[in-house]
């Protein structure tokens, strides 16, 4: 067993009778905890289970599961509750699942699965695909096409980012964490709940409903509000919708809890404004940036060390440079391989973003496939423009086209029906009275519906596919742009 590994369950058994999961009115110590993962990994091993599976709301089960996984050294593949039914069995196939996990069962006998026992269904997997040597988990990115794709992750990498979360927050006072986004997700299951545990704090699950997420882009904010008031958590890891949803509550006159000591978020652009608006109302918020590839987190700002407009500084267990092209490259921690791909070449990791260092902070420009060349010979990163858009109340969602076109045009999906041109107008009127002439909002076009996986327009996560996009809207834009003067 690696070091890393065993250097982790010895500072879980370290914290003794603490309490470590909660789930409602249930609680687990990390003595107890510790026994449960013990007798979940023997049944695991005396099951013959090499490949497992996660298909699992967030709660104690699936932390436990998860757990056992890795004091049993198998593989584990977390399976998100968003994919869909096809997505769901590309990831079995390829991954070569035998075991999994499940609250229903049934579901999984189409595929040949059969159960074994209460939650848990077995089959002989058709072909297994050769993984790299000390793969641990297999996380798959939703990516903007219809497969999602395996990245390889050994459990060192995973428990190293782990730590060096728990020692950039841990200073913060951090002893109740509640879990908001699905532990299938990366970025909750080891910045989350791995860096907590190792830290002796106490992390709370719930049903992913109960704290308003549903699918994968549906937020209630009421069910969320009620979570955080009734759990009175000291940390939280959000996305930028969720947060900019949250800030405009509580502008609104929503409560505020003083419990709250550090409030992540990452996953997408966050505008610097969001983060100004936040700290004029208390709320402790630090972005961050990561990639599955780096087992999530790679650069964090905390209350020691924080700079808005940046995504922080890079965690003390890896090193980052720029290419000459400005492409984030990161040396030091990376996945093994993605599954059924050639192992990674080199000592550095080309990340797909653009950015620049301001002192030790990284600061984001957006995707360098995304980077669009106006007519006239500018570079634009429409993300940067779409996350000031979507800052404005009047918009939902926001998409920005200027290839080779002497304007930008945006389509814009309005928050309700109601919404009237006018207010959008003047939404856009006040992000562009911010941005420079060649990023700016020259044209909008509002959206003929909602930006979705069921209409191909995005991805499962809500990332837009831009050249689904693009197609869907070409002669729209074509004619607005025909329309102008030379």
């Amino acid at each position: 067993m690696p070091i890393a590994v065993e250097s982790f369950w010895r500072a879980l058994a370290e914290h003794g009778e603490r309490p470590a999961l909660a789930e409602g009115s249930t609680r687990l110590s990390y003595a107890e905890l510790l026994a449960e993962v013990e007798r979940r990994s023997a049944f695991l091993r005396e099951l013959g289970v090499r490949r497992l599976a996660l298909a699992l709301d967030n709660g104690s089960d699936w932390a436990l599961w998860d757990l056992a996984a890795l004091r049993a050294d198998l593989v584990c593949v977390p399976l998100p509750g968003f994919f869909s039914a096809e997505q769901r069995q590309h990831v079995l196939d390829s991954a070569g699942i035998d075991t999994v996990v499940t609250g229903d069962t049934a579901a999984f006998a189409p595929l040949g699965f059969r159960p074994l026992t209460v939650g848990l269904c077995q089959r002989r997997p058709v072909q297994v695909a050769a993984l790299p040597a000390g793969t641990a988990k297999i996380t798959y990115t939703s990516g903007t096409t219809g497969q999602p794709k395996g990245v390889c992750l050994d459990a060192t990498l995973q428990l190293r980012v782990a730590a060096s979360i728990w020692e950039a927050c841990g200073p913060s006072g951090l002893e109740r964490h509640l879990c908001m986004l699905p532990l299938a997700v990366l970025l909750e299951n080891v910045a989350g709940l791995y860096a907590l545990l190792l830290g002796g704090a106490l992390v709370e699950l719930l049903p992913l409903a109960q704290v308003g997420i549903g699918g994968s882009s549906q937020f209630d904010l009421t069910r969320f509000l009620a979570a955080v008031e009734r759990a009175q958590p000291n940390s939280l890891i959000l996305l930028p919708q969720m947060l900019l949803a949250w800030v405009t509550a509580l502008e609104g006159g929503a409560p505020l809890t003083d419990s709250l000591r550090f409030v992540a978020v990452g996953g997408g652009r966050v505008a610097p404004q969001l983060l100004e608006r936040a700290d004029a109302l208390g709320l402790p918020v630090f972005e961050g940036y990561g990639m599955s590839e780096c087992a999530s987190v790679v650069c964090l700002n905390t209350p020691a060390h924080r700079r808005i407009g940046t995504v922080g500084r890079p965690l003390p267990h890896l090193v980052l440079r720029l290419a000459e092209d400005g492409e984030v490259q990161i040396g030091g921690a990376r996945m093994l391989g993605y599954l059924g791909e050639p192992a990674p070449a080199g000592e550095w990791l080309g990340s797909g973003d653009l950015g620049h260092f301001d002192g030790e902070f990284l600061v984001l420009h957006g995707r360098k496939k995304h980077q669009f060349i106006t007519a006239f010979g500018r570079n634009v990163n429409p993300e940067w423009v779409e996350a000031e858009l979507v800052q404005q109340l009047p918009i939902a969602q926001a998409w920005l086209h200027g290839e080779a076109c002497p304007t930008n045009v945006a389509v814009l999906q309005p928050r309700s029906a109601e919404i009237t041109d006018e207010a959008i107008a003047a939404a856009v009127e006040r992000v562009n009275a911010g941005l420079p002439d060649y990023a700016r909002v020259h044209h909008w076009l509002r959206a003929e519906g909602p930006f979705t996986a069921a209409n191909g327009l995005a991805t499962a996560n809500g990332r837009l596919r831009r050249s689904a996009l693009f197609q869907h809207y070409r002669a729209a834009i074509e004619r607005v742009l025909a329309a102008q003067p030379l």
